[in-house]
């Protein structure tokens, strides 16, 4: 995500307020919204064109919205789009080489793409450390506009005062799923 859409690490929003007992829906049209995600995930669209649908909603209206007004948003652009289509399994991952190995030390790249990215701002410019290998899967950034390319997924480690400053706990850390196009070797 590539604007108001990744708000992890950003302040002045308020305390997140905790619903004691929350229901899993407050109104019956928000499990409506969850079925029809449920029947049509996978079958006319795949999660990355979903979250990219939803990164198109238009900020004001994004904080204004809650959770199952995102996905109705996200289904109703999905829906109307001109390019939807049934797509077809995505048959064997490919055997793809991952350049980098758990305990590698290395840098995100600085990215700021105007379309889908699973790059979280909070991360870019970052060093961490590998833990594990996975995949390969598609790129999210790519296959959110029908492009497919597979590459290695890693889970890399950050110390939180990487992230945010001297503020941050001293033992406090984040693993965050990171395709191999957003990484560098940390020099």
């Amino acid at each position: 995500m590539n604007g108001i859409h990744d708000m992890g690490g950003m302040h002045g929003f308020g305390a997140v307020v905790v619903e004691k007992d929350e229901p899993v829906f407050h109104a019956r049209w928000e499990g409506v919204v969850r079925a029809l995600m449920n029947r049509t995930a996978g079958r006319y669209y795949h999660l990355d064109e979903f979250r990219h649908a939803i990164e198109r909603m238009p900020p004001a209206e994004y904080i204004e919205a809650g959770y199952y007004e995102r996905w109705l948003y996200a289904l109703e652009e999905l829906l109307v789009d001109t390019s939807l289509a049934q797509r077809g399994e995505d048959g064997p991952r490919p055997a793809v080489h991952a350049r980098f190995a758990p305990g590698d030390r290395v840098r995100t790249r600085n990215l700021n793409p105007k379309g889908h990215t699973r790059l979280p701002r909070y991360v870019r410019g970052k060093r961490g450390v590998v833990r594990t290998v996975s995949g390969p899967f598609l790129l999210p950034d790519k296959n959110a506009h029908g492009v497919r390319e597979w590459q290695p997924c890693y889970a890399v480690e950050f110390s939180a005062r990487e992230l945010w400053g001297e503020g941050a706990g001293e033992r406090d850390r984040v693993c965050v799923d990171l395709w191999e196009a957003y990484l560098e070797e940390d020099e």
